[in-house]
């Protein structure tokens, strides 16, 4: 497992090795939502909120 701390709360955030570039993970300790940003080395973000295109 990789491990990388939550940006949010810096919480140890664990993650398979196998991990996919731009694949969202929730942080265990405060259910963030993080974008995996870089794989090597790892680096975890915030996810960007989804926003609504109102049918556009």
């Amino acid at each position: 497992m990789l491990k990388e701390a939550c940006p949010e709360c810096t919480g140890d955030v664990s993650v398979a090795p196998e991990v996919e570039l731009n694949e969202i993970v929730e942080c265990a300790e405060c259910m963030a939502e993080l974008e995996i940003v870089s794989r090597e080395p790892l680096i975890i973000a915030l996810a960007p909120e989804t926003e609504e295109d109102w049918g556009e």
